[in-house]
């Protein structure tokens, strides 16, 4: 068993670059593509993943040093530290429940679309490391794997509704058509959705808009996404108590997530395109005029400028709300960098309206704020059972991306019932 389990950690730790590749060209022989065009389809999308990994690295080396400046700024002290997500993804990889929750997982997603209880084909098998927390948790009170993959398959099953559901929005907002977006930290943050209709009906709130385009068209060039990168960028170098070649520096380097990472999506769609209009004509012919959609990392949302400047506001209220929310006791700092995947699904809502979108995903994180702090100690205690090497001066781990996770918090709770 436990040379199984290396084995998938191995294969996950290619990671998403090699993963999504081989997938999508078998899809693509499988689909009825001749191998030369599926395999050019694959690497295309590769090399896609490739520069929007490289992007997310530049933003998430200067996003991390700033948040921690902001954090000594403050003199902040909390008692749970959030450890981000990759520490998140060891700790659910070495639970005992792990090796069967790929195999489980594309079982669960066949069954699904045979019986048209879903219509995306989620590829994305690295992000199913949130299905594996999710069992790992619940196999942490109950000490059984039935119970643990029960979860996992709820947990799944819920990413996927939910990606079937905002499908048209990703397709409409974000110009992805044939895609949609299960990332287990995403379809957390959908309920968000529901708060910017609320949001938009408000009278006085609603006429609040502050998307791109309207910037562009008030600041003329100073307000296109290149300048706005520049600007957010120094303004959180400026908080995080940066001096000035620091602060230009980091600015830059927003600046160039804002217009590096639009290029990198569209490479993605020139690969996917074939592959998913394969898919849909292999479908018309054996069940009839059907709808699929291709599930992937929800990095692919990241190209829209709302999303980065939605995210990059959000990274100084975080620390601010952690410090002045009562009972919190989770100090953000690794999944800050992940804001930008949590908020796709709001921004797409609200379309782009900037405004509503940091009022929204600031309620929201405020919720996984307090779930964090929730789950923090069984999540030390999944720690602890993984020899992961908790950061010096910390009592208790958690994360806002699975720790303080809505869909995650509420099956863990139900489960918590029977054990």
């Amino acid at each position: 068993m436990q040379g199984f389990v290396d084995f998938i950690q191995g294969f996950l730790d290619l990671g998403a670059t090699v993963i999504l590749p081989v997938a999508i060209f078998l899809l693509g022989l499988f689909f009825g593509q001749k191998p030369g065009k599926a395999f050019r389809s694959g690497l295309t999308i590769g090399v896609a993943f490739v520069g929007i990994f490289l992007v997310i690295d530049l933003l998430v080396n200067n996003l991390g040093p700033a948040a921690q400046g902001m954090v000594e700024r403050l003199g902040v002290e909390l008692t749970v530290i959030d450890v981000g997500w990759p520490a998140t993804s060891s700790i659910a990889w070495a639970s005992v429940v792990a090796a069967f929750i790929i195999p489980l997982g594309l079982v669960v997603n066949v069954v699904m679309l045979l019986t048209k209880t879903t219509k995306t084909m989620n590829v994305d098998i690295w992000n199913f490391w949130h299905y594996t927390f999710m069992a790992a948790m619940v196999y942490a009170i109950s000490d059984s794997i039935i119970q643990g993959l029960i979860a996992a398959v709820l947990f799944q099953i819920v990413c996927l509704k939910v990606a079937d559901w905002t499908a048209p929005m990703v397709s409409e907002f974000y110009e992805l058509p044939g895609v949609s977006i299960a990332t287990g930290s995403t379809i957390s943050y959908a309920p968000g959705i529901f708060l910017v209709k609320g949001l938009q009906k408000i009278p006085g709130v609603k006429n609040w808009s502050a998307d791109p385009d309207t910037i562009q068209k008030r600041f003329g060039i100073f307000g296109e996404s290149i300048f706005i990168g520049l600007f957010l960028g120094a303004a959180i170098g400026a908080l995080a108590g940066y001096n000035a070649g620091e602060i230009i520096e980091i600015g830059m380097a927003m600046a160039a997530v804002m217009v590096l990472m639009p290029r990198m999506v569209k490479i993605l769609m020139e690969g996917l395109m074939p592959v998913s209009e394969s898919a849909r004509e292999w479908l018309n012919k054996r069940f009839g005029d059907r709808e699929i959609y291709i599930g992937l990392d929800a990095a692919v949302a990241l190209g829209h400028p709302a999303v980065i400047s939605t995210a990059l506001i959000l990274v100084p209220i975080t620390v601010v709300m952690a410090v002045i929310l009562p009972g919190n006791a989770v100090l953000p700092f690794g999944d800050l960098a992940t804001i930008p995947f949590i908020v796709a699904f709001i921004v797409g809502a609200a379309r782009g309206n900037i405004v509503h979108s940091v009022i929204v995903g600031a309620i929201m994180i405020a919720i996984s704020l307090y779930i964090a702090t929730d789950v923090a100690p069984i999540f030390t205690e999944m720690a602890t059972n993984a020899n992961f090497e908790m950061p010096e001066g910390s009592a208790k781990i958690s994360s806002i991306d699975q720790g303080g996770n809505i869909v995650n918090w509420l099956i863990f709770k139900l489960f918590s019932l029977f054990n």
